[in-house]
């Protein structure tokens, strides 16, 4: 069962690396990485506060940030277990066309 932990340690790395760093990161990775939380909930391998904690310490080594600086304190009420609060920088967005037409 440690195996599940161990990789739910390496998704969130590599989700959060990946957008710290302005890559695209695959909403498949988000959505299986949150039923790999919820399925270590369930096998009692970890309660909800433990999971949301050890996602905390890779946020922080991956944005240099907590998870409540970044969102708030009561960040939790809008991202609820297992939500990951995952998301991209935007898109620079670029005219296709000059302004005088």
């Amino acid at each position: 069962m440690g195996d599940l932990m161990a990789l739910l340690d390496e998704r969130w790395q590599t989700l959060f690396q990946r957008l710290a760093t302005g890559e695209d990161a695959p909403p498949t990775l988000r959505l299986r990485t949150e039923g790999l939380m919820e399925a270590a909930l369930v096998l009692e391998l970890a309660t909800e506060e433990a999971l949301t904690a050890r996602m905390g310490e890779h946020y922080q080594a991956a944005f240099g940030c907590s998870l409540e600086q970044h969102f708030d304190a009561d960040w939790q009420l809008f991202f609820r277990f297992p939500q990951i609060p995952a998301m991209a920088h935007r898109a620079p967005v670029y005219p296709t066309a000059p302004d005088d037409l």
